[in-house]
């Protein structure tokens, strides 16, 4: 079933499997939208419910108008369906929004499987560079240089070009409309990399060996300071596992919901 949620003031677009038990919640990163999850759910094979949404600005999601917090909205979806506990799968952007989400209510989250999950707070990974050459090629109307750039920088594991890599090209370049639309609404969580300690959630994280070396880094530390978090190094994945390796992102979540039933 699909639906507008509403997130205060906005709405963001959602889609819910249905069923019963448990629910999961998938949370798409920065580099594509809640389409990017379509091969692991063929992989989970609807044995579950699951629910995913588009961000503001991404998929069939409208652009914000207002300013927002990406952390709430997750909140304003499991409101409008009614979870109580869900487990949140989730991926980059959206791993920084679910990790925000529980330390701010632990009690909503039974579980996490974060996928080259980003962190509020962490202050180890320099983007100016990336963010000069994108505003660069931005105001030169260049949208495939940063296509280009993007693949370069994040999917090297699929060749690295959008010639050889026309299905993550897709998706990033799909995404870039909200890259740009959601500058001075999209508003950061509170710092979350100091408070990491503090997550009691059963955790997966899974990074890909083949990512940016300083990203690859990161993704060690977080899990580093997560209680009990179980640290899987994707051999084949870059910073889309879930296009790269769906059938063993979907092997992880299923491992990490047969813990926290």
């Amino acid at each position: 079933m699909e639906t507008m949620v509403s997130v205060g003031n906005g709405e963001v677009w959602a889609e819910d499997s249905g069923g019963d038990g448990l629910p999961l919640v998938m949370v798409h990163p920065g580099v594509g939208d809640s389409t990017i999850w379509d091969r692991v759910l063929s992989a989970l094979d609807g044995r579950y419910r699951v629910i995913r949404y588009d961000a503001r600005g991404y998929g069939r999601s409208p652009a914000p108008t207002a300013a927002y917090s990406p952390a709430a909205d997750l909140t304003a979806v499991l409101d409008h369906f009614g979870l109580e506990r869900a487990v949140l799968v989730a991926s980059s952007m959206g791993g920084a929004a679910s990790v925000s989400l529980t330390l701010a209510a632990p009690e909503r989250v039974a579980g996490l499987a974060l996928f080259v999950p980003t962190v509020t707070g962490y202050d180890g990974l320099d983007e100016s560079e990336l963010h000069r050459e994108v505003g660069r090629l931005a105001g030169a109307g260049d949208t495939e240089g940063i296509v280009r750039l993007g693949l370069g920088l994040w999917g090297l594991a699929g060749g690295g070009t959008p010639e050889a890599d026309p299905v993550a090209a897709a998706h990033f370049r799909a995404v870039l409309p909200a890259w740009f639309g959601n500058v001075g609404y999209q508003e950061p969580d509170p710092p979350a990399f100091d408070r990491l300690g503090e997550i009691a959630a059963p955790t997966v994280l899974a990074l890909g060996e083949l990512d940016r070396p300083g990203v690859v880094r990161f993704n060690e530390e977080t899990a580093a300071r997560i209680p009990g978090c179980r640290l899987v190094r994707m051999a084949a994945s870059d910073h889309y596992p879930m296009l790269r390796e769906p059938e063993a992102v979907a092997r992880l979540v299923e491992e990490l919901y047969a813990e926290v039933r």
